[in-house]
C-alpha cells in the first residue's frame, strides 16, 4: 500500500522559512511525478509545485514565484519543498501528491496518491 507522509509544517512568522518533506513508501510504480498542493481555509485546493519523473520542475508561478523550491532526494525517496519569505497568505494545509507515469502536468484530478497533509501557519 502506497503511503505518502509529509513533515515539516508548523507555525512561523512572516518572512521566515520552512522546509516540507514528503516520504513515499509501500509501492513500486516506475516513473512518477511528485508534487505539493495546498488548501487554505475556505478556499479550493491549489497546485503549488511538482518535480517530474525526469527531474524537471513546475511551479504555480503566481503564488510562489521565486520563493518556493522543490527538490528531490533519491537516496531517501523524498521530495522537499523549501519555502522562503513566507507570507500570511501561505497559511494552508500542504498536501504531498504523486502522479504515476511520465505526463508533464499534475492536477488534482490526475493525482493517484495523496498524503494526509501538514499544516503551515504564517503569522503576520
Amino acid at each position: 500500500q502506497v503511503q505518502l507522509v509529509e513533515s515539516g509544517g508548523g507555525l512561523v512568522q512572516a518572512g521566515s522559512s520552512l522546509r516540507l518533506s514528503c516520504a513515499i513508501s509501500g509501492g513500486t510504480f516506475g516513473w512518477y511525478s511528485m508534487g505539493w498542493f495546498r488548501q487554505a481555509p475556505g478556499k479550493e485546493r491549489e497546485f503549488v509545485a511538482a518535480i517530474r519523473w525526469d527531474g524537471t520542475t513546475i511551479y504555480n508561478v503566481d503564488s510562489v514565484k521565486g520563493r518556493f523550491t522543490i527538490s528531490r532526494d533519491n537516496a531517501k525517496n523524498t521530495r522537499n519543498l523549501q519555502m522562503n519569505s513566507l507570507k500570511p497568505e501561505d497559511t494552508a494545509v500542504y498536501y504531498c501528491a504523486v502522479r504515476r507515469g511520465t505526463s508533464p502536468t499534475m492536477t488534482q484530478s490526475t493525482v493517484d496518491y495523496w498524503g494526509k497533509g501538514t499544516l503551515v501557519t504564517v503569522s503576520s
